[in-house]
């Protein structure tokens, strides 16, 4: 929804439910002629924002199943709010996994179009590259997703340490232990999924918790699925506490990214659902970026190293979602990212 006049329109329907195009028309004040009030109201629809109801003159429109999803909230104005002044969604949404996730698509048909034609050039690319070329270009994107994945994580390894670390094995003074380990669990893990393509497809449990235990080696941080309650610093969110309702939520997880044909959808749900469940003690995140781009790499797609995202964007995206269920600042997270990747590596 990238114009002001449909940001409106969404905006009254929301505020005046079942209304009709001529109220709108009339009364939305974006100043725009009746057959393009038609036209917005026609993509908005398209896009899951709004819902017509009625027929003919009787039409009446409401927002739609995929209005809390995909709603352009401004990040910067969401956040100047103080976290106990916001009013949130506390606790988790099995509706999520239930009913607004598997009735949607999370991409726009021009989306879906975009992020293929990047794929398409991706893989025009590497049919290009000899083995040698190739391995080189994955292990270039290798180092920056490990060093982005555990700066978010708020490591303190710059690109060029981890470069050093990885290739190297050559620590930084001064920085933690625990840092160098998290840097090379990363890439011992995306060394053991380049080396396994299709381990995860179909994904299920016990791929995430092995991938979870590779990721968390040597840290200190409990492997299995964790039985206590867990904060997240920054959000009054409060994830799942019971063991096995942490489990059935992970097999829904992985039952509607088995049953969803679209790639970039079954990455971008991995990568959401799988830090929103917070199955695990500590780890989710950088378990969920590392899914994600299985699932890429399984269906032999781009995958992506978020090396351009800044972390407060990448983690105010998250939230947003943890709280709202909003899942539009993150999924323009993901597209931008992976267009970087295609454009930058391979």
């Amino acid at each position: 929804m990238a114009s002001a006049n449909a940001s409106k329109l969404v905006e009254y329907i929301h505020a005046n439910p079942s209304v009709s195009s001529k109220a709108l028309h009339e009364n939305a004040g974006i100043g725009v002629g009746y057959a393009t009030v038609k036209r917005l109201l026609s993509q908005l629809v398209t896009e899951g924002l709004v819902q017509p109801t009625g027929k003919g003159r009787a039409t009446r429109y409401v927002v739609g199943s995929g209005f809390e999803l995909f709603y352009p909230l401004d990040l910067d104005d969401y956040f100047l709010k103080e976290i106990d002044e916001r009013s949130i969604k506390a606790h988790f949404n099995w509706e999520l996994l239930r009913e607004s996730l598997p009735g949607v698509n999370l991409f726009t048909p021009a989306e879906t179009e975009r992020l293929q034609a990047l794929q398409n050039r991706y893989s025009n690319n590497v049919s290009q590259l000899n083995e040698a070329e190739y391995q080189k270009e994955l292990e270039r994107l290798a180092i920056d997703l490990s060093w982005k994945s555990s700066q978010i994580e708020g490591n303190t390894y710059s690109l060029l340490e981890t470069e050093r670390l990885l290739i190297e094995k050559e620590t930084a003074e001064g920085k933690p232990k625990d840092d160098a380990t998290m840097l090379l669990n990363h890439k011992e893990t995306l060394d053991f999924i380049f080396a396994n393509k299709g381990f995860a497809a179909p994904l299920d449990v016990s791929h995430i918790e092995h991938i979870h235990s590779l990721l968390i080696k040597e840290l200190g941080v409990e492997r299995n699925i964790r039985r206590r309650k867990v904060g997240i610093t920054g959000t009054n969110y409060a994830p799942l506490d019971n063991e096995f309702q942490i489990r059935e939520a992970l097999q829904l997880t992985c039952e509607l990214v088995n049953s969803t044909n679209n790639v970039f959808e079954k990455s971008l749900l991995v990568l959401v659902l799988l830090s929103y469940i917070q199955a695990f003690g500590d780890g989710n995140k950088r378990t969920a970026r590392i899914i994600s781009n299985m699932v890429l790499i399984d269906h032999g797609y781009c995958p992506i190293s978020f090396r351009t995202v800044s972390s407060i964007e990448y983690k105010k995206a998250m939230l947003l979602f943890y709280e709202q269920n909003n899942i539009s600042a993150f999924k323009q997270v993901f597209m931008a990212q992976f267009e970087f990747a295609v454009n930058t590596y391979f």
